[in-house]
């Protein structure tokens, strides 16, 4: 335990106290009482009794009452408790995939077939939920990719982006290479030292004016490494069409993943590639993700102080009252 003032100037006001008593004894001392005796023989040997002294001495009360509010005004604290902080954080950018492919319904939410961006998004959402002290972007791609959310803390605000995102709100397309570099415009200038994009996709690159090597090769040169996940099925994957009375039906459609393009991205910049064929699979590789990325940025130390002013201030105040109350009642000077 420990104990200071936090505001410890105030203690100078302390010098004035010695000053207060000693004029306060001049002025008592040397004052001439308004009754005159024509003799003061007969009073010589006679005492000052209690009521006397302690009149004489009522000064010292209020020096008391005056030193305790003074200490009370410098804020006495004690630290009784130290606590450490470790503030895990990175930067991380999501880029997920919101082209027309990503309607196949080959994964499960709760027992529920959904689309692969549904299945994505519920992913994506809780990830998002274990990391609170990274700051969080994401970018939507399809024919070209855009910033849906920039890099924040505000997780909530984050996730109700992520509820915007739609297959179709893009052009259709799959550019893995636009995706890589808009995710990096959002990151490259930050001050964070671990900096990562996950980019997830189902399709082959085929649209964008920026091949994905190059990206690739940009981000290592920036310092951040892109985790790359291939979504869907193996082989062919129910796919809504119309039939011709207009009516949604699932058909059997193969979808080409371009895991050789995801696997070169994640190794030019020293991250990995995942390959996820199901919902649970994708929660594993999320979970795989966050336990990679743990890097601690910051160690804070502090004291948790309690303020001990009430102890001063009341008794303090309690004195100079008392010393106004005995002074103009049964301690009251006579002129």
């Amino acid at each position: 335990m420990t104990f200071r003032f936090a505001d410890p100037l105030v203690l100078l006001c302390l010098v004035l106290l010695p000053l207060m008593v000693f004029f306060s004894g001049k002025i008592s001392f040397g004052s001439r009482g308004s009754i005159r005796f024509s003799d003061r023989s007969p009073l010589k040997g006679v005492k000052a009794g209690l009521k006397v002294r302690l009149a004489r001495n009522l000064i010292y009360l209020r020096a008391l009452g005056a030193l305790l509010v003074i200490l009370a005004l410098a804020r006495p604290q004690t630290s009784t408790e130290e606590t450490k902080i470790y503030v895990e954080g990175i930067d991380i950018v999501l880029a997920v995939d919101v082209s027309g492919s990503m309607k196949a319904m080959d994964f499960e939410v709760r027992g529920e077939k959904v689309d692969r961006l549904r299945a994505v998004k519920d992913v994506v959402s809780s990830f998002i939920d274990k990391r609170p002290n990274d700051r969080i972007g994401i970018v939507v791609f399809a024919g070209q990719a855009y910033t849906l959310c920039p890099l924040t803390l505000d997780h909530d605000w984050l996730e109700k982006n992520l509820e915007r995102a739609h297959i179709g709100m893009i052009e259709d397309g799959t550019a893995v290479g636009s995706a890589i570099s808009a995710s990096l415009n959002r990151i490259k200038d930050t001050e964070t030292k671990e900096k990562i994009i996950i980019l997830l996709t189902d399709g082959r690159n085929n649209a964008g004016r920026i091949s994905p090597v190059s990206a690739a090769e940009a981000a290592k040169a920036l310092g951040v490494r892109v985790y790359t996940i291939g979504a869907g099925t193996k082989g062919l994957a129910p796919y809504p069409v119309k039939d011709m009375f207009g009516n949604t039906v699932l058909k059997p459609v193969e979808i080409e993943l371009d895991e050789k393009l995801l696997k070169r991205i994640a190794d030019i910049t020293g991250a990995m590639y995942f390959r996820a064929t199901d919902t649970a699979s994708l929660k594993n590789i999320y979970g795989e993700i966050d336990k990679l990325e743990k890097t601690t940025m910051e160690e804070t130390g502090y004291n948790i102080y309690h303020e001990l002013f009430k102890y001063f201030l009341i008794p303090g105040i309690l004195l100079l009252l008392a010393e106004i109350l005995l002074s103009g009642t049964v301690l009251r000077r006579i002129p």
